[in-house]
């Protein structure tokens, strides 16, 4: 996405307030597509500092931030450690950075006020929401989108699947239980929509519905390998993203498939602040992210995970519809945080 389109984005965000987006979601969701195409006439007069309009007094004398756990701690810390001296200088107080070995360590932070605010992916996100109260105020964007769409995939010559509903009974391949499109959209939405129930309130009740209502399941590991059992006839059907032929496969297999359906919209990470942080110091801290946006300070946040822009958002507006779909995947909750921790 154009740049300028961006900052003129969150620029409006930034003067509306976090506590004002009703309706942002929508304006943001559809950037890819309009603004892309200038159709930003009605924002094109907005100055792409206005960010700074919104600076509000903090309130505190430190802030401590987490970061998503990831293998390579050491090669993240640096690139953190950025964005730690840019908030200071920003807000004029001390800022402190956790690069934690799981998120059990920032959930339990927030809980305790030890930690204030944090970077985080999707499911953990709804599950540190659910359990304290934090909230999400910034979405990740990401190629000019806030999420990704769950795709059910099929052999381009099988006209037997023609919904996601049609996938119960057959052979399928999920990319791993904790895969965000590749299990927790297509399962939990066959759950919501009453296709599939689960007998219990366990992971071990959610794995027997899985035997109970496909003739077999696996979880392939990732999109390549699951689009692989496909091409090669074990399975009937292939979960994950819209994009995952054309990121992992060559021409000559893509054409083999065909797309039977979009389950909906797999959300972009997020950072969350803690249910006890005020407004105003909540309201300064966004204003400064938000200027990682600008050409002079955008390094900080494309070097951390690759995002191109922080978008003010809510936790409803952004997670909280693919959050329900961890709710009724009984036992999940844990896996997902099993999957971040990296001291095992």
């Amino acid at each position: 996405m154009n740049q300028k389109i961006i900052l003129t984005l969150v620029a409006v965000f930034a003067m509306v307030g976090v506590s004002t987006l009703v309706g942002a979601f929508v304006i943001v969701d559809s950037a890819a597509t309009e603004f892309q195409n200038d159709t930003s006439n009605s924002i094109a007069g907005v100055d792409s500092t206005a960010g700074e309009i919104n600076s509000k007094t903090i309130d505190v004398d430190s802030i401590t931030i987490g970061f998503i756990p990831v293998e390579k701690a050491d090669a993240l810390t640096p690139k953190a450690k950025a964005l730690e001296a840019f908030l200071e200088s920003e807000l004029g107080i001390d800022v402190k950075i956790v690069v934690p070995t799981n998120y059990e360590t920032i959930i339990e932070g927030m809980r305790f006020g030890h930690i204030d605010a944090a970077f985080m992916d999707t499911g953990p996100a709804w599950i540190t929401h659910q359990r304290t109260g934090a909230e999400a105020v910034l979405s990740e964007l990401v190629k000019g989108k806030v999420n990704y769409q769950a795709t059910v995939w099929t052999l381009a010559e099988n006209d037997s699947i023609n919904t996601l509903e049609d996938t119960v009974g057959k052979r399928v391949a999920f990319t791993s239980i904790t895969g965000s499109s590749g299990f927790v959209r297509p399962m939990g939405t066959l759950v919501t929509d009453g296709h599939i129930d689960i007998e219990g309130n366990d992971i071990v009740a959610l794995e027997q519905a899985l035997a109970n209502n496909f003739e077999s399941y696996t979880f392939a590991g990732g999109y390549k390998a699951a689009l692989n059992l496909l091409i090669n006839g074990d399975v009937d059907v292939a979960f994950g993203s819209d994009i995952a032929p054309q990121k992992y496969l060559d021409l000559e297999d893509q054409v083999k498939l065909r797309p039977v359906t979009t389950i909906g919209a797999v959300p972009s990470h997020v950072f969350m602040v803690s249910s006890e942080m005020s407004d105003s110091t909540q309201d300064g801290l966004v204003s400064a992210l938000i200027k990682l946006n600008y050409d002079e300070h955008n390094y900080i946040l494309t070097d951390l995970y690759g995002a191109e822009a922080l978008v003010p958002t809510t936790t409803t507006m952004h997670i909280g519809e693919f959050g329900t779909f961890i709710d009724v995947l009984t036992g999940l909750d844990q896996k997902i945080l099993d999957k971040y921790d990296k001291s095992k």
